[in-house]
């Protein structure tokens, strides 16, 4: 795989990814679509090790639908969303594909939120298409919540 970089809208904040994309979401929910403007957000998540941040960047830290914590990283001049890490899978990290700036960027894998979409969206043919997270995530979700619990008591 050829690496790939992805930068803020001023081109401060650089971040390289040196392995492929382990998925690429396409995501309908409302929070997203709060997030970014758009109807959807198209995202690739990679293995932390794969990745490579140069830059300053500011965050913020949100619950999300299941409870479990998003913290999204930004440039504080520009205040393009650079990536975001979520509680219940710390060892991966979020990239907006729209920041790489690349129409060779692997396609979506996978479709979330649908009862979410714009009725003139298409997800891409062939793509499937969930009404929310992943099973794989919902159980990663229920065990980070159940840990936190568990440690708050």
């Amino acid at each position: 795989m050829t690496k790939r970089t992805a930068s803020c809208a001023r081109c401060a904040i650089h971040i390289t990814a040196r392995r492929a994309a382990a998925t690429v979401s396409m995501c309908h929910c409302l929070q997203c679509q709060k997030r970014t403007g758009s109807t959807y957000c198209v995202h690739a998540y990679f293995a932390r090790d794969a990745l490579v941040v140069t830059g300053p960047r500011s965050s913020y830290t949100r619950a999300g639908d299941m409870g479990c914590f998003i913290t999204f990283r930004f440039c504080p001049t520009c205040a393009s969303t650079t990536d975001w890490d979520v509680e219940a899978v710390p060892d991966v990290v979020g990239v907006p594909v729209g920041r790489f700036a690349d129409p060779e960027f692997t396609a979506p894998t996978v479709s979330i939120f649908m009862p979410h979409k714009h009725p003139w969206v298409a997800a891409p043919d062939g793509v499937p298409q969930n009404p929310g997270h992943s099973d794989g995530f919902l159980a990663a979700a229920k065990v980070t919540l159940h840990s936190r619990q568990t440690r708050s008591k």
